[in-house]
């Protein structure tokens, strides 16, 4: 393919790619930033961890999103009692045939919505991290592939909220970027308001006029589009130094991990094919800094006494950081 056709290719990917923003818009209102993240973390493979006190439209914000881009979508509630089979799936005996069978769990499928993850112990939650990060899935000493593509779109109260769990750091590093979803302004609010009091039924997309606009052998197009995105040393130098400012900041017990950097760039790279970028600039290190990052740190308890934030301290690293002209 020469290299005109591959760009003919990627303007109307990113084109349809900008529906599928509108088709979502048809059902959740204000989460703008939030549909661009979960954009971002399919094209760089990615998996996003979405927090926001309850009915904020965490949920419909998957669903419309999957519903867009054609994708089968599971959803699992998480609860106390909930077993990491319950999420993988498990052996089966099946009496008519004599023998022990696979039965899939949810975890089978293109996105899966984890709602309310923290909400159960972390052993069912650490049933993800082999999903997450080989995209398989080990039962009964047999391997298992994932469906492609394959994101985990897991939803969290605040953790001040009674009845959840702290997720494990392990799994935590595993999700591409946090996204935080604010209570909505009063004029969005309202338009929420205007909607449901028209007809809107959050449970039938269709008839909220939710369409396909992107098959998943087109996500999967976009995907290979992505990787080919350069990204000059300079530029990688960046995003090292912006990793390791965090493991010197005076607040922070537990900085960003090498895994953090990688994860820095694969969304750089993703945000700078979506703006019709061949190559990483660092503002697009910059721009993905905070959403990727924010969950890799853990404060110190005297930082956490005192109200720092995560967000100030990425702000403050970000300024201090020299960028490379």
């Amino acid at each position: 393919m020469t290299n005109e056709r591959m760009e003919d290719m990627s303007d109307d990917l990113r084109a349809r790619l900008g529906d599928v923003r509108t088709e979502v818009g048809k059902a959740v209102v204000g989460q703008d930033g939030a549909v661009t993240g979960l954009i971002v973390a399919l094209l760089a493979r990615g998996h996003v961890l979405l927090e926001g006190v309850p009915g904020v439209a965490k949920t419909l914000l998957v669903r419309s999103l999957s519903a867009a881009l054609q994708l089968d979508t599971k959803r699992i509630q998480f609860t106390p009692d909930l077993m990491p089979g319950d999420v993988t799936g498990s052996m089966i005996y099946e009496g008519n045939r004599g023998e022990f069978v696979f039965r899939e769990g949810p975890v089978f499928t293109n996105i899966l919505l984890a709602d309310e993850i923290n909400r159960t112990p972390p052993k069912t939650q650490s049933a993800l991290l082999e999903a997450m990060e080989e995209r398989q899935v080990s039962v009964d000493g047999q391997t298992r592939d994932l469906p492609s593509p394959f994101l985990v779109a897991a939803t969290q109260n605040p953790v001040e909220y009674e009845g959840t769990y702290t997720l494990p750091e392990a799994q935590l590093d595993r999700f591409l970027m946090k996204l935080v979803l604010d209570l909505p302004a009063r004029d969005t609010e309202f338009e929420v308001l205007r909607r449901h009091a028209g007809g809107f039924d959050p449970r039938d997309l269709s008839a909220a006029g939710v369409r396909a606009v992107l098959s998943p052998g087109d996500l999967e197009r976009a995907q290979r589009a992505v990787r080919e995105v350069r990204a000059s040393d300079d530029v990688l130098g960046y995003a090292v130094d912006l990793a390791r400012a965090t493991r010197s900041a005076p607040s922070v017990r537990l900085g960003v991990s090498p895994r953090g950097a990688v994860a820095l760039l694969s969304a750089a790279k993703a945000w700078a094919w979506l703006q019709g970028f061949d190559s990483v600039t660092p503002d697009h290190v910059q721009d993905m800094a905070l959403p990727v990052l924010r969950h890799r740190l853990q404060l110190r308890p005297e930082a956490e006494l005192e109200g720092v934030s995560v967000d100030a301290i990425l702000r403050s690293v970000l300024a201090q950081v020299q960028v490379p002209i």
